[in-house]
């Protein structure tokens, strides 16, 4: 039985334990921008490793197109037989993990994984389990804080090399021709937001009446122009989702989102939405799940396959989020920087999208200010 919010959460929503660089700004005041560490680089296709499925034919499919749109070599992939149930146990997760340890090498920097199941191991996702390793204890009570994730606000481009982990993205969708529609919105992306002159895009901040899910809204940044950036920032109710233009951003707390008008993403579109299960892609619990953004023509989601109350660092920070990405970081490494215990997170898409990523001819170019980075 899924449990709700409303049941697993009825005190008040657990503080944000304070960490390096990172401030809350309590509901009733001002918003105030966090401070991110500024980096240069990205990932790219040559750190990429991707992971088949071969007995799931949406995952050779998929893997197949991912391959041919992003320009992976033979040794970037890895083929195994999975289960293509939603969960994996725990040991068929240590035979996936001992067989990606023992094909990637030290230059693969994160992982792609070809398929929509399993996105889970027991309580775990499997991209933190991936990750973090697995946590048996957390599943006695998924609503305890989890493992701190060390790429959590970090500044490294280089997430193996330095931290000796390799974060992971599903390639997931609702069928095989909306991966290679997720895919291509992905590498249309790339670059296609850090030109000057161009028109701006919006991120929305939205306001809903639930109140054990709506408690990101403390962590919203300023409404407004970002600085330098062609970034507009409206913190506004769940009804202009449908109307908003140029949309780069979304973030809410709800158990479903009303996707009956399809909102005008720009590819590299990211959206989540608080709610306890968004990540148990299968469905069947009454709440809407991170395929819903995907299809929506988001390019990037995030959710949770077990009940985690609603602690904030088990989401996404939306600020965090926009500013890593804002920096020219890929979607998967905006996504992992912005959640602190990512156990529990299952993070979809299309694991390059780089939209605010400089060309080539343009790296080593200076970069504005894009946003007030205050001292904590």
């Amino acid at each position: 039985m899924v449990v709700l919010y409303a049941e697993a959460c009825a005190a008040p929503a657990p503080p944000f334990t304070p960490l390096p660089g990172v401030l809350l700004a309590p509901e009733k005041e001002t918003p105030r921008w966090a401070t991110v560490p500024r980096t240069t680089g990205r990932l790219r296709a040559a750190d990429i490793g991707l992971v088949i499925n071969t007995t799931d034919p949406y995952s050779v499919a998929v893997g197949e197109h991912y391959i041919r749109r992003r320009g992976l070599k033979p040794q970037q992939v890895l083929r195994l037989p999975l289960p293509a149930a939603a969960g994996l146990t725990r040991s068929e997760f240590q035979q996936l993990r001992e067989r990606i340890n023992q094909h990637f090498g030290p230059t693969t920097q994160a992982l792609a994984l070809a398929w929509k199941a399993p996105y889970a191991v027991e309580c775990n996702s499997i991209t933190g389990a991936l990750a973090l390793g697995f946590d048996a204890e957390l599943c006695s009570n998924g609503c305890q804080a989890s493992r701190l994730s060390p790429y959590f606000n970090a500044a490294t481009t280089r997430p193996f090399s330095d931290l000796g982990w390799r974060p992971a993205m599903l390639l997931a969708a609702s069928s095989p021709a909306q991966a290679r529609e997720l895919i291509d919105r992905g590498v249309r992306a790339d670059h296609s937001l850090a030109r000057v002159n161009r028109p701006p895009v919006t991120v929305l901040q939205l306001l809903t009446n639930d109140t054990a899910r709506r408690v990101r809204t403390a962590l919203y940044p300023p409404e407004g122009p970002v600085p330098g950036a062609g970034v507009q920032i409206r913190v506004a109710p769940t009804a202009v989702l449908g109307t908003a233009r140029r949309v780069l951003l979304v973030t809410t707390g709800a158990v479903k989102v009303d996707f009956a008008t399809r909102p005008d993403w720009v590819p590299g579109g990211l959206g989540d939405h608080l709610t306890s299960v968004g990540g148990a892609l299968n469905g069947g619990h009454g709440q809407g799940t991170a395929l819903d953004w995907i299809t929506s023509g988001a390019t990037a989601s995030h959710g949770t396959v077990s009940e985690p109350c609603n602690h904030l660092q088990k989401f996404p920070h939306p600020q965090l989020l926009l500013l890593h990405y804002l920096q020219g970081a890929t979607a998967l490494e905006a996504y992992w920087k912005s959640v602190a215990w990512p156990q529990q997170s299952l993070f979809i898409g299309e694991p390059l999208a780089a939209p605010f990523a400089l060309p080539q001819r343009l790296l080593g170019a200076s970069r504005p200010n894009l946003a007030p980075h205050p001292k904590p």
